[in-house]
């Protein structure tokens, strides 16, 4: 498959996984607004934190060395050493997640207490240790399958992961209203338990079948202490990176609900705004971004290959059509949500919070699409530590508003931090491209 076909093709078809996820997850977002209420909506967003940190540790540098590595060895026809990759990669991963998984368990009345500061995310943290092996051996094999072109691997897992949590969370629900058992937030978590599991049996599936099929034999690896030493040194930067990002977005996080009751609200309206913001407002702004993302996850492993074979031009023109598209689309969302921001917050969430958020949150469309295509070609080039200094910066930005605007405009000042930081980090990340924009650099 040619680099362009490959581009159409795996962004067709991971924009329309996306898409149709995003269209269940939003009706499931929807339905979990009206039976756990806005109150349990920021509850429940608030274990995320603690979530997305230990799954940077366990998997965020080694699934992005697994897509720049498979990729770079797939461009020199090394089918072995595309195998061996994988498998060092995973087994990494896996007992990282797994000592992780004892350790938030263990330590979860901790985390919710001291770091959400919220004693009533305890449960939901110890149900949600659980998934952690299971996603993070998900994301080893999507990061394999995206290196390799075979995107109808993740893409379906993707959309397997949905369809299970939903129903789990549904077919949890009616059990527990016969039972009159109260629906709490526990109700999604062990819907996204239940996800996780089945992306794990499917994807442990197809990555069991494709080693088969290539006949790998185990004893046959050649050199595997170079290999994890070439695993390591690529995923290690990227996995602190990621933690020190994944810390100061938990921080953040964290730190909205407090200082919007320095604000002068109480604790319940406070999780509320937090709930409208992060579980309804948001998810609907970033519905567009199916298809930015989609794009992003294909440039990683083409960039990486493209670089490998020193093709330039290739990279140079892929980054434009990348620029130019999401403009247009970023653009496009914005007039949308703009125009209809009101009405969608009262007709999706019956909330007019979320119709106001909507509405502000729409200038940061055209920004937030791109710099996340723009990130995905950044690390496709091994500028890890780029994009880590920019998503710092954007946090850093966004961490300054919550500290001394937040108590004194409430959640608009946040929301003013996110379009700045936004426009910000997009700016320099084409700075950063700038040798590539340019013929004259080629």
């Amino acid at each position: 498959m040619s680099n362009r076909n490959f581009l159409l093709k795996g962004t067709l078809l991971l924009t329309l996984s996306g898409f149709l996820t995003k269209i269940i997850g939003f009706i499931y977002r929807i339905f979990l607004s009206q039976k756990i209420g806005a109150q349990g909506m920021g509850i429940y967003q608030l274990i995320f934190p603690v979530y997305t940190l230990c799954y940077a540790l366990a998997a965020g540098g080694i699934q992005t060395a697994i897509s720049r590595l498979v990729a770079a060895k797939a461009a020199l026809k090394d089918e072995h050493g595309a195998h061996d990759v994988f498998l060092l990669s995973t087994s990494l991963a896996a007992v990282i997640s797994i000592l992780t998984e004892f350790f938030l368990y263990r330590h979860a009345n901790w985390f919710a207490v001291h770091f959400l500061l919220e004693e009533q995310c305890t449960p939901l943290l110890k149900i949600l240790a659980f998934s952690l092996p299971f996603g993070v051996f998900h994301a080893c094999v999507n990061g394999y399958y995206l290196a390799r072109k075979k995107l109808s691997v993740p893409a379906s897992a993707q959309l397997i992961e949905q369809c299970f949590r939903v129903a789990a969370s549904f077919l949890l629900f009616l059990v527990w209203s016969e039972k009159e058992v109260p629906i709490t937030p526990k109700l999604a978590v062990f819907g996204l338990l239940a996800g996780e599991l089945a992306a794990w049996l499917f994807t442990g599936f197809m990555i069991l079948w494709d080693f088969c099929k290539g006949h790998y034999r185990l004893a046959s690896m050649t050199a595997p202490f170079k290999e994890l030493k070439a695993i390591t040194a690529l995923s290690l930067p990227l996995t602190c990176n990621r933690l020190l990002v994944n810390i100061l977005h938990s921080i953040e996080a964290v730190l909205i609900p407090g200082h919007l009751q320095l604000f002068g609200l109480d604790n319940a309206s406070a999780l509320s705004i937090y709930g409208v913001l992060t579980g309804m407002a948001l998810p609907l702004i970033l519905f567009p971004s199916a298809i930015t993302n989609a794009l992003s996850t294909v440039l990683l492993p083409s960039v990486a290959e493209k670089q490998a074979l020193g093709d330039r031009a290739s990279i140079r023109k892929n980054i434009l059509l990348s620029i130019k598209y999401c403009f247009l689309l970023g653009f496009g969302a914005f007039l949308f949500f703009y125009a209809g921001g009101d009405l969608l917050g009262l007709l999706l969430f019956k909330n007019e919070f979320a119709g106001t958020f909507i509405k502000t949150l729409s200038f940061i469309c055209p920004c937030l699409y791109l710099s996340g295509t723009l990130s995905g070609i950044l690390n496709g080039l091994g500028a890890a530590n780029q994009t880590f200094w920019l998503n710092t910066l954007g946090l850093g930005i966004r961490l300054l508003f919550v500290f001394f605007i937040i108590p004194h405009y409430g959640i608009v000042g946040y929301l003013w931090g996110l379009i700045i930081s936004e426009l910000i980090v997009t700016l320099l990340s084409l700075y950063c491209l700038r040798e590539f924009l340019f013929i004259h650099s080629l």
